[in-house]
């Protein structure tokens, strides 16, 4: 195992993740209503904000692989480089994320002729795959939300040393945090052709 990075302290590491957490929550749910689509000019596709995202969460989802094999092959600081990196990636995410609602606003799976509500002609033409790209979006959204303090928790645990509740946590949030990397990569796939 490796030698603790961090010192312990539990009540500072609670605060800071809950406070960290609420925070990005709320950030998403808030500038989630903003719209400055059609308002600022930022010189590019603002869509490629959305395929920054996909190849993000491709990358972690391959990270989350490799992390998974080192650990297994007890090859810590090579885990916790992958790991910490996964780490990076998801916080570039998150900022790519905020920045592709904000500039870009909603896209409607099925929406064709830029009218808002889908008409009975769009929603035929989506047909069952409308339903199937919703359950993926019903389920990614809110694990992406509630994976995020746990994964935290995860983090600090490992870095002050605590191995058996790191591991705990972990075989929990690990699942979920691929899924959710994993499930991305499929939302993006399938609202693109939607993108005006």
């Amino acid at each position: 195992m490796l030698v603790p990075t961090w010192k312990k302290n539990d009540r500072k590491a609670k605060t800071l993740i809950i406070v960290f957490s609420v925070i990005v929550f709320t950030a998403v749910s808030i500038l989630g209503r903003y719209n400055l689509a059609g308002k600022t000019d930022l010189g590019f596709d603002v869509h490629l904000f959305a395929l920054a995202n996909a190849v993000i969460n491709g990358l972690v989802t391959v990270l989350l692989l490799a992390g998974l094999l080192a650990v297994k092959q007890r090859k810590y600081t090579t885990h916790k480089r992958i790991m910490l990196t996964a780490m990076v990636l998801s916080v570039l995410f998150l900022a790519s994320y905020i920045c592709h609602h904000l500039f870009a606003g909603e896209t409607v799976f099925g929406e064709t002729d830029g009218i808002k509500g889908l008409s009975a002609a769009e929603l035929a033409a989506a047909g069952s795959t409308r339903k199937v790209y919703l359950v993926i979006l019903a389920t990614h959204i809110p694990l992406a939300g509630l994976a995020l303090p746990f994964i935290l928790f995860a983090a600090y645990r490992a870095l002050i040393g605590e191995y058996d509740k790191h591991k705990k946590i972990v075989r929990i949030i690990w699942p979920v945090w691929l899924y959710v990397a994993v499930t991305g990569v499929i939302v993006y796939w399938m609202i693109r052709p939607y993108y005006a």
